[in-house]
């Protein structure tokens, strides 16, 4: 038998994508069996959703359709998508047997959010702005440009989303929250940093983040959710390429590292293929979460806030966390992929981190959680800062050890899947 062989950075590209599958994490049933459609796509075992929304036929979408007609169709769309997904998954048909449609269910959500974004709901607020137009500005204060601050192999995020080789992390501009000890606030306050992205250099970025390697494309912030128009209309572009755009190049935050790119990071029967993740506050619209539902592989949605005093105190956003909540347990009523963050956060153990997780407990059991413990005072709670407000003087504190111990003997008791995720990145052996 021919023994086959490779080169140096073919071997080393080889060892780290078995080396993601043969992490101990995906051993432990608590988190590969809630992860598994996510595990999968990134190993290239199974098709991302959107190479399957490409597989849905729909009627002509001609430009005089209406909103009201448009979202009939995406519904009998979205009842064909479940139908063939769940064929793929049960092995009755075969991806290579199915041939792209055009139009195809991508088409359908792609117009849905340039209808949305003239009178934008795509979140909470539902401020009905025509954001096309820009004339008028909505509480995120944007109109239709998409700015990304930057983008890279992100190797600090959960151990199932970061791999070996990183987590593909798109950070937007702005946000529609406006935490007041926000960590990334040089990037969720200021709507005019960052680049501006088209479309189809966020489709490019997406593409050479994967082909370099990166477990998933992690679409973050600031808020992803304020840019669903440029995120869909990207995700309905991924392919292979072949011309760079280099607009995007000036915000790669690791550029200087020189992955190779590989089609075999992304490759599934001849297409371009990645998990798409959603890492949002939640605070989105219904119809936002309609038009993600058959795009986004997993899930990594914040829940913050136990009551709405606190989020009205700490981040000026009201109907928080009913808003919230409805979004997280309609995720986990699709049975979607999802790995929850909760902020231990000083002083609000017992008003926000124990509601908090006492929801999940009863409305998400079993499902994994990240408790984090990583607060710090930032932006309005940093007395170092300019920015610095008397008012939340009480936040200008990291945690107490007690703080955060007492956040881990809540979750123990409430049965919480918290262990595997967040002792990973926090004291093992710790007593609680």
């Amino acid at each position: 038998m021919k023994r086959e062989s490779f080169s140096t950075p073919e071997l080393i590209i080889l060892l780290e994508m078995a080396g993601f599958a043969s992490l101990q994490v995906w051993q432990t049933p608590g988190i590969k069996g809630k992860l598994d459609w996510y595990y999968a796509v990134s190993n290239n075992r199974m098709p991302a959703k959107y190479l399957l929304c490409r597989r849905v036929a729909v009627e002509n979408i001609g430009p005089n359709i209406t909103e009201e007609e448009l979202w009939k169709i995406h519904e009998e769309a979205a009842d064909e998508f479940a139908k063939l997904r769940r064929e793929i998954l049960d092995g009755d048909i075969s991806f290579k047997e199915l041939e792209a449609q055009k139009p195809n269910f991508l088409d359908v959500k792609v117009a849905l959010v340039k209808r949305m974004l003239r009178r934008c709901n795509f979140c909470r607020w539902n401020c009905r702005v025509d954001r096309a137009a820009g004339r008028k500005h909505g509480t995120c204060q944007l109109e239709s440009e998409s700015r990304v601050s930057s983008y890279f192999h992100h190797m600090g995020e959960e151990l199932p989303i970061r791999g070996t080789r990183g987590s593909g992390t798109i950070f937007f501009t702005s946000c529609n929250m406006r935490c007041v000890f926000c960590q990334n606030a040089d990037i969720s306050h200021d709507k005019g940093s960052g680049v501006v992205f088209t479309p189809q250099a966020l489709a490019w970025a997406m593409w050479q983040l994967r082909m370099e390697g990166c477990h998933n494309i992690n679409l973050v912030g600031g808020e992803p959710t304020i840019h669903l128009h440029t995120i869909v209309e990207a995700i309905s572009m991924l392919k292979f390429f072949r011309e760079v755009v280099p607009e995007a190049l000036d915000v790669k935050a690791d550029a200087y590292y020189p992955y190779p790119l590989d089609p075999r990071n992304a490759y599934y029967e001849g297409e371009f293929n990645t998990p798409i993740l959603w890492n949002s506050n939640m605070y989105m619209s219904g119809e936002t979460m309609k038009i993600l539902k058959e795009l986004v592989d997993i899930w990594l949605p914040d829940f913050k806030f136990g009551n709405n005093r606190c989020a009205v105190h700490l981040s000026r956003t009201p109907w928080y966390f009913e808003t919230v909540a409805e979004n997280h347990k309609t995720i986990y009523d699709w049975g979607e992929d999802i790995v929850i963050r909760h902020l231990v956060m000083p002083g609000h153990v017992e008003c926000c981190t124990k509601p908090v997780l006492e929801w999940i407990a009863e409305n998400m059991p079993d499902t994994p959680v990240n408790i984090m413990d990583q607060y710090h005072p930032d932006c309005y709670c940093n007395p170092a800062d300019p920015r610095y407000d008397k008012r939340y003087s009480d936040m200008a504190r990291h945690p107490t050890r007690e703080e955060i111990i007492e956040s881990y003997r809540i979750a123990k008791k409430l049965g919480i899947n918290f262990e595997e995720i967040t002792f990973e990145k926090s004291l093992r052996g710790i007593r609680i």
